[in-house]
């Protein structure tokens, strides 16, 4: 089975390796690539049953599916799909997938750099050395994570695999999340109310997908409850984070701030929390390494050769 048109909006030709783009063109008639801003996508979209789209660059919304009559499969280059409205395609019967898992690793693993990268001040060793001064530095204010309190927000596949990193650590790890997760207590990690893990823990990470529930989650009353010295990591989209509540709290000088994703703010926003010498910005690296790249093809094609095959897609 094939589809009759794929239309891709906003996938450069370099997004994808050249052997994915040939596979992706035997799993159609044919294929019509438009940039972002083409006038020729809403009139391209009036016959596709197969719609591709980078959602970093492109919205597709319900006018635009309402255009597109025949459509049955839309691909998502991305983990998050806030960009099509999912909630009215399925009302339609058409299937929105995304690319969920593929930087799992790489974001986990980013997670631990950041914090040992603060704790340890090895930004400060560095210099050092390039500066010629080969001593011994005087680190007083190192720390370690082991039997620290750790605390995950969010026990998708990236918070749980944080938090298993953590334990591994010898942290005393601690999660929220609307649901219980009983495997993952199985493991060690345990379950703790919202206001409490934040009061408590020592390192806090982030892992909620952006939702229209979960955007500014983290608002003026957490952020305020977040215990004092505590590391707080975000390497997860900053509109779960109300950015006012974050630098009232930034001001205080009693806590750390990590995170990256820095493209998704406005520059006056990023300016304005370069500022403090307690906010440590990194740009958006969590997902950038090459296992990280070659799995997001990998499920990006995947997920439109099951949908033709008729397997369900998880």
């Amino acid at each position: 089975m094939k589809f009759n048109k794929i239309v891709t909006i906003g996938i450069g030709e370099s997004k994808l390796d050249e052997n994915y783009w040939r596979k992706i063109d035997t799993l159609a008639e044919k294929r019509i690539s438009l940039p972002k801003d083409s006038p020729e996508i809403k009139k391209q979209l009036e016959d596709a049953d197969c719609v591709l789209v980078n959602p970093f660059v492109f919205k597709l919304d319900k006018s635009l599916i309402d255009l597109a009559k025949k459509l049955k499969f839309i691909g998502v280059l991305a983990t998050s799909y806030n960009a099509v409205d999912f909630e009215y395609a399925a009302k339609k019967g058409i299937v929105v997938c995304n690319i969920p898992g593929y930087s799992t690793e790489a974001v986990a693993e980013l997670a631990f750099a950041v914090i040992l990268n603060h704790i340890r001040g090895l930004d400060k060793a560095k210099a050092q050395i390039k500066a010629g001064n080969y001593s011994e530095p005087a680190f007083s204010n190192c720390h370690e994570i082991k039997s620290k309190k750790f605390g995950i927000i969010g026990l998708g596949s990236i918070g749980s695999r944080i938090a298993e990193i953590a334990l591994a650590f010898g942290a005393d790890v601690y999660y929220w999340s609307r649901n219980r997760k009983k495997d993952i207590e199985k493991k060690g990690i345990k379950y703790q109310e919202i206001e409490k893990l934040l009061s408590e823990c020592d390192f806090i990470s982030i892992n909620l997908a952006l939702t229209k529930e979960t955007e500014c989650f983290m608002n003026v009353a957490f952020m305020d409850k977040i215990k004092t010295g505590a590391v707080f990591i975000n390497l997860a989209p900053n509109e779960l984070v109300d950015i006012k509540a974050l630098e009232n709290r930034l001001k205080k000088g009693d806590i750390t701030y990590i995170f990256d994703h820095c493209d998704e703010l406005t520059t006056e926003q990023a300016n304005q929390l370069s500022k403090y010498k307690n906010c440590i910005i990194y740009p958006p690296i969590g997902f950038q390494t090459e296992e990280a790249r070659v799995a997001k093809q990998e499920i990006f094609v995947e997920n439109i050769v099951s949908f033709l095959n008729g397997v369900p897609i998880k």
